[in-house]
């Protein structure tokens, strides 16, 4: 084994966090994720987004000898990563298939005179159809170890599996004397099981962080009025990055045509986009050309943009886990960041249906449907619900960053009273009709449909008739949700009786832990309240100086060709902002700031932050 293992150090790791990316601490297991490459041992880490995984590769390239290969899914995340470790003054390059050929016999050559310390590749080009070359050029290249990003995509049971990552398991026989590195941010007991095993890791240390994003507030809402419920959340993110997820390419169209003629800087993405016309929306966000990309799933792993301020899905995702990843793609710098689902139980019947007709319904995706489901509706402290799904106890009595903890919900008194109203009412009805036509009834329409069939005549019409309709609906999916209601998966479904519900019609005692929720009706001109992590956020911060600061970094980004994250993140804007240096030497001591950057940045933050602060001290 190389000799230069033994150069594990405290000194040596938080010398080199410091000089290069100017932190002076360890975020959670950070060092020991970083000693497991040093003493050359086998890793599987799973650390949330915005947790700092990459460091954990990053950092140890320069403190052990030889060079670091780093596997990585898409091209502009591995651009975004390298631009990144050069602007921080580390060497480091991509080899990748939109390289010129000019510029890929430069890296080659770099590998050759050993100018790196850090290479990214795909996985097709490490050990795909023609990697061999590649292999044997990397195997003269004093390999010091392979990290492998985004590890779930080896795993058939993880929310993005890639087929091209199954090959990775050739790297044991092809790298036999070097360790192996499996990074990802999500991934359950199982997916690691299976990540250690295609793999081939051999005892490999598994570090599991804590999956609870603090800084995201979660929100739930029922979709009612989609445009009005997306105008609410825009108007507290004005300006800032968003994205809004849709499960169809003809809404995303629609949706970001609207957003555009209502004055915001939207843009669609999805794979029925030509492919330069897909490229140019990507990069418009990630330059801040645009502020909101409306999209299909097929938009986030190669967005690395820090600052998104909040993720929208328009329509409930099909697990726990894709929620968890895509909504994770907001607040990726650790400032307060808002992820709000709007979901229909209509969602869960075309997921069935789709997945049926692509021969992928399953037991396990029928339950992992049911989990999402069972998220949406519940009533409960959202941080708590996501953590528990991953096996994670939750600690906190009260997370402030919820729509539950944050007294947006109000339970219902008797709400199994109230739940037997609506069974009795989808009874009455001989189980036939959908959810609007018996939240209809029990609010006292007298349209067509419900007169029509004379049943306004029944003993359940108007038993809610203070509710709003939407209220209404809101509770029949709840109890669907709890399963004491079945939708079916018909062309037009039907809500019928579960056994549970049944018995719960004929015994009040089946539902002592029921618990039904609406949403509190907004106060006028009342804003929702702020989380706590958002509180903290700001506190003596200059608001004025910070949007300066921002218009610089955008300023230079573009002078250099870079997106804006790559030169600092709000966070080191904000501590800049907070503290106000007034030269070089002060700058050191803002989290966020290396040497490097301080070197050739620093002087004109100064005289930005001194412009603006005259008075300062």
């Amino acid at each position: 084994m190389d000799t230069t293992v033994t150069l594990s150090t405290g000194s040596d790791l938080s010398e080199a966090l410091e000089r290069y990316w100017g932190y002076t601490s360890f975020r959670p297991l950070q060092r020991e994720a970083m000693d497991a490459i040093l003493h050359g041992r086998d890793s599987v880490v799973v650390l949330p987004t915005g947790g700092g995984k990459s460091l954990c590769f990053q950092a140890p390239a320069l403190v052990r000898s030889g060079l670091a290969v780093v596997v990585s899914p898409l091209i502009s995340l591995m651009k975004d990563q390298v631009d990144t470790l050069t602007g921080n003054g580390v060497p480091a390059a991509c080899y990748n298939s939109s390289l010129a050929a000019d510029e890929k016999a430069s890296v080659a050559a770099g590998l050759r005179e050993g100018r790196y310390r850090l290479i990214y590749v795909s996985p097709e080009r490490l050990v795909g159809e023609g990697g061999d070359g590649f292999v044997a050029m990397l195997s003269q290249c004093d390999v010091s170890f392979v990290a492998v990003d985004e590890a779930h995509c080896i795993s058939q049971w993880g929310h993005d599996f890639r087929p091209e990552y199954r090959q990775l398991g050739r790297l044991r026989a092809l790298l036999p004397s070097i360790s192996l590195h499996a990074y990802t941010a999500t991934a359950t007991a199982r997916v690691r099981r299976d990540i250690v095993s295609q793999l081939g890791l051999t005892d490999p240390i598994e570090l599991v962080g804590s999956f609870d994003r603090p800084n995201l507030v979660y929100r739930v809402l029922a979709r009612a009025n989609l445009k009005r419920q997306l105008l609410d959340v825009l108007s507290r993110h004005e300006r800032q990055a968003g994205i809004i997820y849709c499960t169809s390419r003809r809404e995303v169209d629609a949706l970001a045509a609207w957003l555009r003629e209502s004055g915001v800087r939207a843009l669609p993405y999805h794979a029925g986009l030509a492919d330069d016309q897909r490229s140019r929306n990507q990069d418009a966000f990630l330059e801040e050309d645009a502020d909101v990309v409306v999209a299909t799933v097929a938009f986030g792993m190669g967005i690395d943009r820090s600052d998104v301020r909040f993720v929208v899905h328009a329509g409930a995702p099909r697990s726990v886990e894709h929620y968890q990843q895509e909504s994770g793609r907001a607040g990726r710098d650790g400032l307060e960041a808002e992820c709000l689902l709007l979901y229909s139980t209509a969602d869960f019947m075309k997921w069935r249906v789709m997945l049926e007709r692509n021969g992928e319904l399953s037991d396990a995706s029928r339950k992992l449907l049911r989990d999402m489901e069972r998220y949406a509706a519940s009533v409960g402290c959202r941080h708590k619900h996501l953590v528990g799904y991953f096996g994670e106890a939750y600690r906190r009595a009260d997370c402030s960053a919820c729509d539950y903890c944050l007294d947006e919900l109000e339970t219902v008194g008797e709400p199994t009273v109230l739940a037997r109203k609506i069974l009795s009412c989808v009874a009455r009805v001989g189980q036939r009709f959908g959810v609007a036509h018996v939240s209809n009834i029990l609010c006292g329409s007298d349209n067509e449909q419900v007169t029509g069939r004379g049943h306004q005549e029944l003993t359940t019409f108007g038993l809610l008739q203070d509710m709003p309709v939407a209220e209404v609906r809101g509770y029949i999916e709840q109890l669907i949700a709890h399963g004491f209601l079945r939708q079916t998966d018909d062309q037009f479904p039907v809500v019928t009786l579960t056994a549970p519900g049944v018995e719960l019609l004929k015994d009040a005692s089946g539902a002592l832990d029921l618990v039904l929720a609406r949403q509190r009706r907004p106060v006028k001109d009342r804003l929702p309240k702020r989380s706590r992590i958002e509180a903290e956020s700001w506190q003596d911060v200059d608001r004025d100086l910070f949007e300066r600061l921002r218009a610089l970094r955008l300023a230079i980004a573009r002078s250099r060709g870079v997106p804006p994250y790559v030169i600092f993140h709000d966070t080191t804007l904000r501590e800049m902002a907070r503290l106000k240096p007034r030269s070089v030497g002060e700058l050191h001591q803002v989290r966020g700031v290396g040497a490097k950057k301080a070197e050739t940045l620093g002087e004109r933050f100064v005289e930005e932050i001194c412009r603006s602060s005259p008075g300062a001290p």
